[in-house]
């Protein structure tokens, strides 16, 4: 993957749901890169969205990658049934999990069973250090860092979470990060130069009046920051 490229994934959790494939579509013309699709189970995180049954309904709309963001507090038990719902991207909490190298290797397995690549990805909260995942960032794909607390949409961005980004690149600098949480236009810089490439934006694309034009701002205002690498704290 080419290290600077900068991947907008628009979070279906702000998505008009009685209208979901309409909104799929829309947002997939406008030029979103993959798909982001919130899962909670009221047990890790004190909200309920969407499970497996959804995810295969989004797969039948979407061209693009299914990128699955496990927030449940079994990730061992149900990844499974998320890749056989068609899952391109899997990413999971480090907090769920004692034993995070079992969940991995459950995931990969379960892809070659089903015959299909899926990436995986550990997620880090904000209070979350990067130390957590020292022993198995080796065999993830990528790592996501919260700038929020997970479980609602809207919530504001969490500056202070970005720090971490660049110690988790110093541990695997060819590691792929994803940051989910208040992302939008007045804030995208923030993250890309510290290196973030995949950027998970729920309000700033769904409450746009204008799908294309919000994801290009956010695309080119990523770009600029990423090949720059200027923000100082």
């Amino acid at each position: 993957m080419d290290i600077r490229k900068v991947i907008i994934a628009p979070s279906l959790l702000s998505a008009d749901f009685a209208r979901l494939g309409e909104e799929i579509e829309a947002v997939e013309a406008a030029g979103a890169d993959w798909l982001h699709v919130d899962v909670m189970d009221g047990h890790f995180v004190p909200n309920i969205t969407i499970g497996p049954g959804v995810v295969k309904a989004v797969k039948k709309h979407s061209a693009k990658p299914l990128d699955v963001h496990l927030m449940i507090a079994d990730p061992r038990t149900y990844a499974p049934r998320f890749i056989e719902a068609g899952a391109d991207i899997l990413t999971f909490h480090i907090e769920a999990d004692f034993n995070p190298g079992c969940v991995i290797d459950g995931i990969r397995t379960a892809a070659e069973e089903a015959g299909r690549e899926v990436q995986v990805g550990l997620v880090l909260n904000p209070d979350t250090p990067p130390s957590s995942i020292g022993e198995v960032i080796d065999l993830v794909d990528l790592v996501m860092v919260m700038s929020v607390y997970p479980g609602f949409g809207g919530q504001p961005f969490i500056e202070r979470a970005t720090r971490k980004v660049e110690e988790i690149l110093q541990m695997r600098p060819d590691l792929l990060i994803e940051i989910d949480g208040g992302i939008n236009a007045e804030n995208i810089e923030i993250p890309a130069s510290r290196g973030v490439q995949v950027f998970v934006a729920g309000t700033a694309v769904f409450g746009a009046d204008d799908y294309a034009r919000s994801i290009s701002v956010l695309r080119q205002k990523a770009e600029t920051a990423l090949g720059g690498g200027t923000y100082i704290v």
